[in-house]
Formats: structure tokens, C-alpha cells, sequence
């Protein structure tokens, strides 16, 4: 599974300042003023757009398990975008990112150290240039390994090396992810 993605993903969604709609019917009559139509928002959910009428006039209320599911996660990443959108940009202008996690660190460092892989849990604020790099690999469609390498080189320079004042040139290796949360900042 894309942990990281999924962590941006919740993280962009915890930005909202209000919840999204309640109930099948406020949901599709939502996502269709956003879709621009009927025909639209049956397309983008597999079904037809009599269906979909149906549902904006409140003929139909309990929408079966799959389509209850398509219908928040289509309202739910259509939600607040401007609100959205300004939690991004202060984040990676000013605010940075918090990233927590449970993974496996290994090091490359000099022959000899002791720097084996193990599980850390660690909590770590990351600066705006890190969370900049984080937002704008995963809006362009990055995949997990590279958003992994971003935080892996964010959590190597803020947490390991200190910005520099040690364990110069240490190569952090992230792998074996137990989870991921991130908060915007």
C-alpha cells in the first residue's frame, strides 16, 4: 500500500474547516454543482445519471456499500479546495510539515559504525523546504518511493544530522514503514 500518499491524502483532508456533507442525497446534489452536472458526476462515479437524479431529488437515500464508498471519497477530494489549497501553501512557505512514524532507519555511513537498520518511532517537525518538496511530488503524481526519499532526506538532515552540526554525509535508508501520519503546518 502507498503509505505516503495516503498520509498527504489525509493530511489534505484534515485541513477542512468543516465536515463534508451528511447523507447520500447532500453528497450527490454537492458533487454535482462541482461537476457541472448530472452527466458528469455519473461518469465519475459508474453509474447512471438517472441514478444520480434520483438521488440529487431525494427519490433514493441508502446507496449500496460500493457506490456509498466512490461517493465520499469523490465529495471528500472535491472538499474545501481553497481552504485546502492555503493549508499547502503555508505549509510549504512557512508552516513545514510534521511528519510521525514507526519505520525501519538504516544508515550508509563509515565502515565500521554502528549504525545497523532498526525500528524507530519518531516525531519530527520538517522545514517548509522539505514539505514544499513533499506537496509538489505528490501533486505532480510521485510515486511511494520517491515521496519516501523526500522525508527520508528531510528526516536525515533535521533529525539525524542536526543540520549539519553532526554524523556528516550519513545516507538515511527509509524502509519497512509501520505507518505514516503527517500534519500540515
Amino acid at each position: 500500500m502507498d503509505e505516503f500518499v495516503a498520509a498527504l491524502d489525509r493530511a489534505d483532508a484534515a485541513a477542512t474547516t468543516k465536515p463534508i456533507p451528511a447523507g447520500a442525497p447532500a453528497r450527490m446534489r454537492f458533487l454535482v454543482r462541482a461537476l457541472r452536472g448530472t452527466s458528469a458526476a455519473a461518469t465519475e462515479l459508474g453509474v447512471s445519471q438517472r441514478t444520480v437524479e434520483r438521488y440529487v431529488r431525494g427519490q433514493l437515500h441508502q446507496p449500496r456499500s460500493e457506490l456509498a464508498d466512490r461517493l465520499e471519497r469523490a465529495v471528500r477530494s472535491r472538499w474545501q479546495p481553497r481552504v485546502r489549497a492555503a493549508a499547502r501553501r503555508r505549509a510549504a512557505q512557512t508552516g513545514g510539515i510534521v511528519i510521525e512514524t514507526r519505520a525501519r532507519f538504516g544508515f550508509t555511513a563509515a565502515p565500521g559504525s554502528t549504525d545497523d537498520a532498526r525500528i524507530r518511532l519518531i516525531t519530527q517537525h520538517l522545514p517548509p523546504e522539505y514539505a514544499a518538496r513533499l506537496l509538489d511530488a505528490h501533486a505532480a503524481g510521485a510515486g511511494e518511493q520517491q515521496l519516501r526519499q523526500i522525508a527520508a532526506d528531510g528526516l536525515g538532515e533535521v533529525y539525524f544530522r542536526d543540520r549539519g552540526r553532526r554524523a556528516d554525509g550519513l545516507q538515511v535508508e527509509f524502509g519497512d514503514v509501520d505507518f505514516v501520519e503527517l500534519e500540515l503546518g
